[in-house]
């Protein structure tokens, strides 16, 4: 969970504050639109290769222009329009297995989804990263999973990041004296770790964030400790992708609200409406 107040002039996140690399393999995969696993179908005949383009280097029907805000682009399930940060990005490798792009660093055309696992699982079942990319593709068979893990790990390593470039502390008294001292952009504190620390944390930095997406273990690794329960970062670049990251795995994490189910259902019902209009069967 991500909690926090006035963040955005500290931290300079941007993003709201109210809400884990490895690559895919095609292991365990399975292919869209088929059931035997690891085979693929082949959903258009002028099937485009992608892999080897720089990202985002081309508008496409999911890539569409910036605003003031930053790179925007839309979500293939939703077809909602989204600030990058706030999404997840997928490419497709040379071998036709779909790839989540945490960093957004991997080449080939991207493909965009909303940051949430019931998103994910919709684009797996309509074969939406197929269309989309038009090819054949083999989607992971753990690939939600594998998602949360990645999102999970680059959290951990962007901390590391920081606290190797200086001014990260660990512990609740260094946490206490760069709040006091206002050096603190961004607060942590373990997801398991107990209740009343984090009260206490939370009491020094009423105006700051406070990221609660990993374990004590996990900040442990990034402070190269056995475990960390409280840490702060400072003001700067790092402090502000760490936030949004945390977000998306925080958004990725919780269970979706009604609002947000019938939203996705009336999604589908359109889009069931205009293939039966497409192809004359009328509406159902």
């Amino acid at each position: 969970m991500v909690r926090g107040g006035g963040c955005g002039q500290r931290a300079g996140s941007g993003v709201g504050t109210t809400i884990a690399s490895r690559s895919a393999s095609p292991e365990g995969a399975k292919a869209e639109g088929t059931k035997p696993a690891g085979t693929s179908r082949r959903e258009t005949d002028d099937a485009e290769a992608s892999y080897g383009e720089t990202p985002d280097d081309e508008v496409a029907d999911d890539e569409v222009a910036d605003d003031e805000t930053g790179p925007l682009r839309r979500c293939i399930v939703t077809g909602k329009i989204r600030p990058k940060a706030e999404l997840l990005r997928f490419v497709v490798g040379p071998d036709g297995v779909v790839v989540p792009d945490i960093a957004g660093r991997l080449p080939g055309r991207g493909l965009w989804l909303t940051a949430r696992r019931d998103i994910v699982a919709a684009a797996i079942g309509k074969r939406l990263f197929g269309k989309a990319a038009r090819a054949s593709v083999t989607v992971p068979g753990d690939l939600a999973e594998r998602i949360e893990g990645l999102l999970r790990d680059r959290c951990r390593d962007l901390v590391a990041m920081a606290r190797r470039a200086g001014g990260a502390v660990a512990g609740f008294e260094k946490v206490r004296a760069a709040l006091r001292s206002g050096e603190a952009a961004v607060v942590l504190a373990a997801a398991d770790g107990g209740e009343s620390g984090r009260e206490k944390v939370r009491g020094l930095g009423r105006e700051l964030p406070l990221v609660e997406v990993l374990s004590a273990a996990e900040l442990g690794l990034a402070f190269g400790r056995d475990h960390v329960v409280h840490a702060a970062l400072p003001p700067g670049r790092l402090a502000r992708d760490v936030l949004a990251l945390a977000e998306r795995l925080a958004a990725y994490r919780r269970a979706p609200t009604d609002l947000e189910t019938a939203d996705l259902g009336s999604r589908r019902r359109q889009d069931r409406r205009r293939r039966n209009k497409d192809s004359g069967t009328g509406t159902t």
